[in-house]
């Protein structure tokens, strides 16, 4: 064991052979001694592993590539999702690639066989819906690369039907998130006109995560008897189809005094109907919104969004990132890490601020420490930097129909029937000390 130790830390003395294998790996923007860096980590960690004959040390791998599928450039969340996935890639040593999906997942899929051929071993899926979920999971397995899913999926499929490989399906708590919005909509619209007609703008019919959205806003009505949903259109999640299918439903109804839009890019396009029509925003129609957004927050600050829900585009890329990262070298995730929330922060005028300076005007200030995301990178201190739970399935996928013969996956049930599942809500908790709603880790820094 230690003589192929030896062996391989003196060949890293040799710059040539360490530049063939950064070339190798594509690992652009990595120097030789971050290689090193890593290299030798792994060696120790190897070591130390065989000595304790404990499977669960991580090993520092070779660096790898991650590719970041989105369904679409024209959403904002996914440039700057993209943005930041870049940056935590590169702190990873990954090398990366974004691909837009242009709202097909045909081209997902073809978009996955290329890049798992082109070498990548970790990617990132943002689908329009679940479609492709399963194939890119066999494709995963077959090329023995790591894959992760955010937000659309297929209900009721789980990672646990497919393999290890694929290690994480997460999203936003929405059902609770979006309710919340629209609880601040209703009371506001209840405060100022005393109740009165609201519309819905939604997103992609079929797409799971506006399901989830959409009961948690139907939900939120039953506290505020003075308002009435009155009609609803998709604006697939855009501003350029939501101020369209704002303007129809502008037309249908004449008395609207609130819009609950889907996401901070259909707010957007309210907003711009809204005007369009001689309405101000804020004033005499209120709008909520989803996700966070740069320009989600900007109208809120300048009052014409009145809410939205937090989710982040940097969050979903360090928290995707690190874990792609941890199991690239060789953590493992227990069955209750393997569906994931994060939980948003509902967002108002009053605290705006504090996510503008964070997240929006902080220049070249990082708004998460990413790699003390990773449980590799730092096993002892790592911190989530936001509230994580295990997902439950029958609460996200709640009203979707099962498939014939479906079955809960076993290591699921065994997890929630345990206590692993409480005691994994235990450790991101303790773990998690850097607040998501406040300053940047690195502000005093710089």
């Amino acid at each position: 064991m230690f003589k192929n130790v030896r062996s391989t830390l003196f060949h890293l003395n040799n710059s040539r052979a360490i530049d063939a294998h950064l070339d190798r790996l594509d690992a652009h923007g990595v120097s030789r001694r971050e290689f090193i860096a890593l290299a030798t980590a792994g060696a120790a960690a190897a070591a130390t592993a065989s000595l304790w004959s404990s499977p669960a040390v991580a090993v520092v791998a070779p660096l790898g590539k991650l590719a970041y599928l989105a369904w679409t450039s024209r959403v904002e969340f996914m440039a700057q999702a993209s943005h930041a996935t870049q940056a935590a890639s590169q702190l990873f040593g990954l090398g990366y690639s974004y691909l837009d999906g242009q709202i097909d997942s045909q081209r997902q899929l073809n978009q996955a066989e290329q890049q798992f051929a082109d070498g990548a071993n970790a990617l990132i899926l943002h689908a329009p819906d679940g479609s492709a979920v399963r194939r890119i999971a066999q494709l995963a397995q077959q090329n023995k690369a790591y894959f992760a899913n955010v937000w659309a999926t297929l209900p009721w499929y789980t990672p646990f039907d497919a393999s290890d490989y694929y290690t994480l399906y997460a999203v936003p708590e929405e059902f609770s998130a979006h309710r919340g919005v629209t609880e601040v909509l209703l009371k506001a619209v209840t405060e100022k006109f005393g109740g009165g007609d609201i519309i819905g703008v939604t997103g992609v019919p079929g797409f799971s995560t506006d399901s989830v959205r959409s009961r948690g806003r139907d939900a939120a009505f039953a506290s505020f008897p003075k308002t009435k949903l009155v009609d609803q259109l998709p604006g697939l999640f855009n501003r350029e189809d939501s101020l369209k299918a704002t303007q129809d439903l502008l037309s249908r109804h004449k008395n609207v005094v609130g819009v609950v839009a889907q996401n901070d890019d259909v707010a957007q396009g309210v907003i711009a109907a809204l005007r369009a029509n001689g309405l101000k925003p804020g004033e005499d129609v209120l709008v909520v919104g989803a996700d966070g957004t740069t320009k989600g927050a900007r109208a809120i600050k300048s009052g014409q969004q009145l809410a939205t829900s937090a989710n982040c585009p940097a969050f979903q890329a360090g928290f995707f990132t690190a874990r792609l990262y941890d199991v690239l070298n060789g953590w493992q995730p227990r069955a209750a890490e393997r569906m994931l929330n994060w939980h948003s922060v509902t967002m108002t005028r009053e605290n705006v601020d504090i996510y503008l300076q964070r997240y929006v005007d902080n220049g070249d200030v990082p708004p998460f420490d990413y790699k003390l995301m990773s449980k590799v990178a730092h096993p002892n201190d790592w911190d989530p930097q936001g509230q994580i739970t295990p997902l439950d399935i029958d609460v996200e996928w709640a009203g979707l129909p099962k498939p014939a013969g479906w079955q809960y996956p076993p290591a699921y049930l065994d997890a929630k029937n345990n206590g692993e599942w409480q005691r994994v809500t235990e450790e991101y908790r303790d773990h998690y000390k850097i607040p998501f709603f406040g300053p940047s880790p690195f502000k005093a820094k710089a």
